[in-house]
């Protein structure tokens, strides 16, 4: 059985002398686990594509079970990313957060558009680093099912709430007043500027993902709400976010 479809390399793994076990996330099958032959040889022309981080146009065949690449045409390298460690670390963690997130064989066009346009937004995109993260998770949060709700006070219904906080556990907003009818867990503060940032991640148009704007410090509140709400649900952490935040020091 063969498949042509396009996939991007969320993993590599290198395997016996040539090869690879690569993780892809596709169009047509969503993420599926297939091995690059002889991919690690010099000349392979199915090298390039079988890199990470590498979307290409690729013909898989499946053999008792298994799927391997049979052709591999590169259609983006994403080289600007690719060529800044920091920029490149981020796309890992992404990569990462994907490939959890992903349901083996179940085609999930919004995840992978989601990547595809945060590896472009590293790649050619005038935006820093920090709000391409802060967006990713947030909104990749939002597809997997744990979207938060940011219309008003989840206890009292104000809107705005006086003095805001945002509950990572629950993934909801409140008042400062209301902290105590929310539950247990962490609540962070949110200064009005970012919260406008959340909820343009959170309701606005996908394509217009990134094209908000804070200044450092509302980044920084950002991307610390957004990191510790994806780690407190998914409640796990990622080598590669650790990777990242090294780089980015």
């Amino acid at each position: 059985m063969h498949m042509r479809t396009k996939a991007l390399v969320l993993r590599e793994t290198a395997y016996k002398e040539s090869d690879k076990i690569l993780t892809l996330l596709t169009q047509e099958a969503g993420k599926l686990t297939a091995s690059g032959r002889g991919c690690r040889k010099k000349g392979s022309p199915i090298a390039a594509g079988c890199q990470l981080l590498v979307w290409s146009d690729m013909v898989l065949y499946e053999h008792r079970g298994r799927w391997a690449v049979q052709e591999a045409a590169v259609e983006r390298e994403f080289r600007g990313m690719r060529d800044d460690l920091v920029k490149f670390a981020l796309g890992c963690y992404g990569a990462e957060v994907t490939e959890l997130l992903a349901v083996e064989g179940v085609p999930n066009p919004e995840l992978l558009a989601l990547l595809l346009n945060s590896l472009h937004a590293l790649d050619k995109l005038d935006r820093p680093p920090a709000l391409v993260k802060a967006a990713f998770e947030l909104r990749c949060l939002c597809l997997a099912g744990y979207g938060p709700l940011l219309d008003a006070c989840a206890v009292c219904g104000r809107e705005p709430p006086e003095d805001p906080r945002f509950h990572l556990r629950e993934g909801v907003l409140h008042c400062a007043a209301c902290r105590g009818e929310v539950g247990d867990g962490i609540s962070m503060p949110v200064d009005g500027g970012v919260l406008a940032a959340m909820r343009h991640i959170v309701y606005g148009d996908p394509k217009r993902l990134f094209s908000f704007q804070l200044g450092e410090e509302g980044l920084k509140q950002l991307g610390g709400i957004t990191e510790a709400y994806l780690l407190t649900q998914l409640e796990r952490g990622f080598r590669t976010l650790d990777f990242y935040k090294q780089m980015a020091l």
